[in-house]
């Protein structure tokens, strides 16, 4: 059965979320609710904290539902 993937990006990062993977502990929403809402669509707000501040709470996801990665940065 597919997982399907909800995906978010700014300019700096792209975020992924397996909502089949959850274990919804709220480690997120508690932790970083600028960020990661439960009452609001779409729940993940990329402009809520900065790039470092979500890379270290996703970090801390016990189901590994959510994922992310770096944009490289274009070289002039």
């Amino acid at each position: 059965m597919a997982i399907n993937e909800n995906v978010f990006s700014n300019t700096e990062i792209t975020v992924t979320y397996k909502p089949r993977c959850c274990a919804n502990s709220g480690l997120c929403a508690q932790q970083l609710s600028n960020v990661f809402r439960t009452s609001v669509i779409p729940w993940i707000d990329l402009e809520g904290a900065k790039t470092d501040l979500i890379i270290n709470q996703i970090k801390k996801c016990p189901s590994g539902a959510l994922a992310y990665h770096l944009k490289q940065k274009e070289v002039a």
